[in-house]
């Protein structure tokens, strides 16, 4: 079990740990012939985020998801069209949420938690990606790293949250399905859980440290979050 003192505030990462970014796979089944594709589009997306970063540059994320699209159809030797573009923009606003994501939400609300949300991705227009999928009614606020222009896991990302609340690095508690996060948040001091969904696991390395919850759903993961605080 956990240590640590449990955590007041549940701080949410967005893109595919509330959102399920496979319903992506089609247009990259259509585009590329494969739909894991998709898989390596990401990574770029994610790689080059954190490359800009930690170069003392800012691009909006959803314009580096659309340059990194350009990368891998140059890579592959696909042209994309306008039509293309467009419809991978629809389908980014546009993601369903995880089955598993309004259970967790509404009973970690009940328990009486604070939630927010910290994304990458730049603040949109109503109806937001998180309007659009049914959650945005758990959530007190919604923060975006635009505010500082780094990206995850920078730690300036999660001292924003934290200053923005007036709660310590102590009392947030990251949820995200990328061990890249919930090394970065608790490295910045604030208290992890990491859920396995697909494509993410566990990193078996030296001082990599390991998430206080781990889970395969949301539901367990929010389970255990209030089952510490029950204890502590």
């Amino acid at each position: 079990m956990p240590s640590n003192p449990s955590p007041s505030v549940i701080v949410f990462d967005v893109n595919e740990t509330l959102l399920d970014i496979d319903s992506l796979a089609p247009l990259f089944a259509r585009l590329f012939g494969d739909d894991r594709i998709l898989r390596e589009w990401f990574a770029q997306l994610v790689l080059y985020s954190q490359t800009m970063t930690l170069s003392n540059l800012y691009t909006p994320f959803g314009e580096l998801g659309v340059g990194a699209l350009q990368m891998t159809a140059d890579i592959h030797s696909v042209t994309l069209t306008d039509s293309d573009i467009n419809e991978f923009k629809q389908r980014m606003n546009e993601m369903p949420a995880h089955p598993d994501a309004a259970p967790a939400l509404t009973k970690l609300r009940d328990a009486g938690f604070r939630l927010v949300t910290l994304t990458n991705s730049a603040t949109r227009a109503s109806p937001t990606p998180l309007e659009q999928a049914g959650l945005s009614e758990f959530f007190e606020q919604s923060f975006s790293v635009e505010a500082v222009e780094k990206f995850k896991p920078a730690p300036e990302t999660y001292q924003m949250v934290a200053k923005a609340l007036s709660v310590e690095m102590a009392d947030l508690c990251l949820v995200a399905c990328h061990l890249w996060d919930t090394i970065g948040a608790q490295a910045a001091g604030c208290q992890a859980a990491f859920v396995t969904r697909s494509y993410n696991a566990l990193l078996p390395a030296a001082k990599v440290p390991t998430p206080d919850f781990i889970a395969s759903d949301l539901i367990t993961l929010a389970e255990q979050i209030i089952a510490k605080s029950q204890t502590s």
